[in-house]
C-alpha cells in the first residue's frame, strides 16, 4: 500500500494527539496559527515544535465557533501524511461533547439535557456528578441542586461532557453608564474593531448564549476597554476584581476617563479603602484575607454586597483557589474573564472554563501588531558564563538552589549595567524574581526599586514620574508583573523569573508592548545563565510567546561586548 507524501506540508499529526511543526517550512507562520486555535505548544526548539491537541484545547475552540470540519481540514492541508483515522475520530467527538449537555432553566429547576439518553443515564450514575442532582426526569433531563450550578459544571467537564450553559443571569441592579466619545484628555475614543468583536462575542445579543467567558488579548490590547464596552451594553452595576492596589486605581482612572461614570458611583474595596458603590473595583489579595486558615474569608460578602449584574475577573490566570470557591456559588451573575494567557501554572484551566467561561474571543498577538495596535517587540535571549568559582556551589546544590546560584548570577549585573548604558534614551524596566539581586542592580544603576514592600502609594508616584520620562530606568520585582499601565516602556530587561511560567513571560513582555507615541519598537532581553537549569527553564517560559509568532533571537555575552 503507497501512502501519498507531501514534503512540502509542514506537520507531522500523529495518532497520539501530538504535532510536529518544521520550523523552516515556508508555511511555519500559517501553520503556527491556526495549530494555535486548537492545540497547546509544548516543546520549541531550532528545528521541529511539538503541539499537543487536548480535550480542553478542542473545548475552548469549539466554545469560540470553531467547528470540526474546519480544525481537520487544516490539518489535513498542512500535514506531509494523511491524516490517522484516530485524529478524525477524537477531534469530531471531542470537539462534539461541548455542547452535548446542556445546563437550562425549567420553571423553577435547573435541568441537565440533553439529545443522547445514554450520556443523561451516565451522568445519574456518575460518582462525581450524582452529589449535585436531586431527581432523574427521564428524557426531560436530570435535575440541579439549586446551589450547585458551578458545582456541577466542574464535576461534569471532568467526566468529560463540558456543559454549555444556557440558565441565564439575573439581570443585575441597573446602571447607567456608557462610553464617552472624547477621553479625558480630548482625544477621540471609540471601540476598535476587534475590541467590539469581543464585546459581541461575550454578549451574544443578550440571548441565553452569552453572559459568560473569558475574552484572550495581548497585554495593551485594551482588554479594560473590551470590559468597559460590556458594561456599557449590560447597563448594571459591575463588580471588578483585579490583581492589585495599583491595578485597582488604574481601573478607576480608565473608567472615569472613558466612561460616564462619576466619581461617587465607583468604590474602591482595598486594603487601604474599603468603599461600595455601584461600580466597585477590588484585589483578589483582600477577597482572600482571613485571620487564619481555618477562618472563614473575612471580606467573601463582597460578592452579595450590591445586586451585580456583570462580575469581572481581571487577569483571570491568577483567580486564586478562594475565589473559583465563591464562584461556584454566584453561577447566575454574569461573568467576563480577561486575560493574556489562558494558562495557568497550577493547571486549573478547567476551573476557568467551567465557573468563569469557556474562551469567547481572542486574537494572535502577532495580528494586532501587524495591524499596529500593539508595539512591535523582537525578543532576546543574551546567555552568560557561570563564574568557575560558583560552578562548584552550582554541582552540589539541590534542583532549586541550582536555580537560584544561575538567576543571581553575578556577571548578569555587568550585562544589565551595559544595556543601560546602550539605551540610555529609552524607557527601560529591569525585571527580576530574587529581591538582593535587585537591590544590587539598583545600587549600581542608581535606579529606583520597586517591590511589594514599597507603599502603593509610594508605587504609584514612581510609576507617574516614569511616564512623564522624569525616571529613565526602573527595577522592578514581579510586583509589576500584571496590571501596570507603562506605556511609553519600551526595553524590558528580565534578569530572573518564576521557574518555567509562560505566564509571567508573556506579562513581561506584555509591559513594553503598548503602541509608542514616536512609532517605535520595543526589545524584550532575557538574560539566562548558559549550560544551566536557568536556561532550561527559561525555554519552558518562552514557550506561549513562541506560539504567539515570537522568535528569541539568540546571543552569547560575547556578542554584545
Amino acid at each position: 500500500m503507497t501512502v501519498s507524501y507531501q514534503p512540502q506540508n509542514p506537520l507531522i499529526v500523529q495518532s497520539d494527539r501530538s504535532i510536529l511543526l518544521e520550523v523552516q517550512s515556508p508555511q511555519f507562520e500559517a501553520a503556527r496559527d491556526a495549530l494555535a486555535r486548537f492545540a497547546e505548544l509544548v516543546k520549541s526548539p531550532e528545528h521541529v515544535h511539538t503541539y499537543q491537541i487536548t480535550p480542553l484545547s478542542l473545548w475552548n475552540a469549539a466554545a469560540s465557533g470553531l467547528g470540526a470540519e474546519t480544525v481537520l481540514g487544516d490539518l489535513a492541508a498542512l500535514s506531509k501524511f494523511p491524516l490517522p483515522e484516530s485524529i478524525r475520530v477524537d477531534i469530531a467527538d471531542y470537539m462534539s461533547r461541548y455542547g452535548r449537555v446542556k445546563l437550562e432553566r425549567q420553571e423553577e429547576a435547573l435541568v441537565l439535557t440533553s439529545a443522547d439518553l445514554l450520556v443523561l443515564r451516565e451522568m445519574w450514575h456518575h460518582k462525581a456528578v450524582r452529589p449535585f442532582l436531586l431527581e432523574d426526569r427521564g428524557a426531560a433531563g436530570l435535575v440541579v441542586h439549586p446551589e450547585r450550578r458551578g458545582h456541577v459544571k466542574q464535576a461534569m467537564i471532568r467526566a468529560g461532557y463540558p456543559v454549555e450553559d444556557v440558565a441565564g443571569y439575573v439581570t443585575g441592579a441597573p446602571l447607567e453608564v456608557a462610553l464617552r466619545a472624547v477621553d479625558g484628555c480630548g482625544a477621540p475614543f471609540a471601540l476598535r474593531t476587534y475590541q467590539q468583536a469581543a464585546v459581541h462575542a461575550f454578549h451574544q445579543g443578550g440571548s441565553l448564549l452569552g453572559g459568560s467567558g473569558v475574552i484572550v488579548l495581548p497585554c495593551g490590547a485594551g482588554k479594560t476597554v473590551v470590559a468597559m464596552g460590556a458594561m456599557a451594553t449590560l447597563q448594571t452595576q459591575t463588580l471588578i476584581l483585579s490583581t492589585n492596589i495599583t491595578a485597582v486605581r488604574q481601573w478607576i482612572a480608565e473608567l472615569l476617563d472613558k466612561t460616564t461614570l462619576p466619581l461617587e458611583a465607583i468604590g474602591e474595596y482595598s486594603g487601604e479603602v474599603k468603599t461600595i458603590r455601584p461600580v466597585t473595583v477590588s484585589t483578589y489579595q483582600i477577597l482572600t484575607h482571613r485571620d487564619t486558615e481555618e477562618a472563614d474569608f473575612t471580606h467573601f460578602s463582597l460578592f452579595n454586597a450590591q445586586d451585580w449584574g456583570l462580575i469581572i475577573y481581571d487577569e483571570v490566570h491568577l483567580l486564586p483557589a478562594p475565589v473559583f470557591r465563591i464562584t461556584a456559588e454566584i453561577q447566575a451573575r454574569r461573568r467576563l474573564g480577561l486575560t493574556a494567557t489562558l494558562v495557568r501554572e497550577d493547571g486549573r484551566e478547567e476551573d476557568v472554563f467551567s465557573l468563569i467561561g469557556p474562551k469567547k474571543y481572542d486574537v494572535p498577538w502577532k495580528v494586532l501588531e501587524a495591524q499596529g495596535f500593539i508595539a512591535t517587540a523582537s525578543c532576546q535571549e543574551i546567555r552568560v558564563p557561570l563564574a568557575e568559582e560558583a560552578r562548584l556551589a552550582y554541582a552540589v546544590a539541590d534542583d532549586r538552589g541550582k536555580f537560584r546560584i544561575a538567576s543571581q548570577n553575578p556577571a548578569k549585573n555587568e550585562l544589565v549595567l551595559e544595556l543601560v548604558r546602550r539605551h540610555a534614551r529609552d524607557n527601560v524596566l529591569v525585571i527580576g524574581q530574587y529581591l538582593d539581586q535587585l537591590n544590587d542592580l539598583a545600587a549600581q544603576l542608581q535606579a529606583p526599586l520597586i517591590t511589594g514592600q514599597v507603599p502603593s502609594r509610594d508605587r504609584e508616584d514612581l510609576y507617574a514620574r516614569f511616564k512623564r520620562g522624569e525616571i529613565k530606568a526602573l527595577v522592578v520585582s514581579k510586583v509589576a508583573n500584571f496590571a501596570v499601565d507603562l506605556p511609553d516602556a519600551n526595553v524590558a530587561i528580565q534578569v530572573s523569573g518564576t521557574f518555567g511560567s509562560r505566564q509571567e513571560e508573556a506579562q513581561r513582555l506584555g509591559r513594553i508592548l503598548r503602541p509608542k507615541r514616536d512609532g517605535g519598537d520595543a526589545i524584550f532581553y532575557s538574560l539566562v545563565t548558559r549550560d544551566t537549569r536557568d536556561q532550561e527553564f527559561a525555554a519552558k517560559r518562552q514557550l506561549f510567546l513562541t506560539e504567539q509568532g515570537y522568535r528569541y533571537q539568540i546571543y552569547h555575552v560575547e556578542d554584545v561586548f
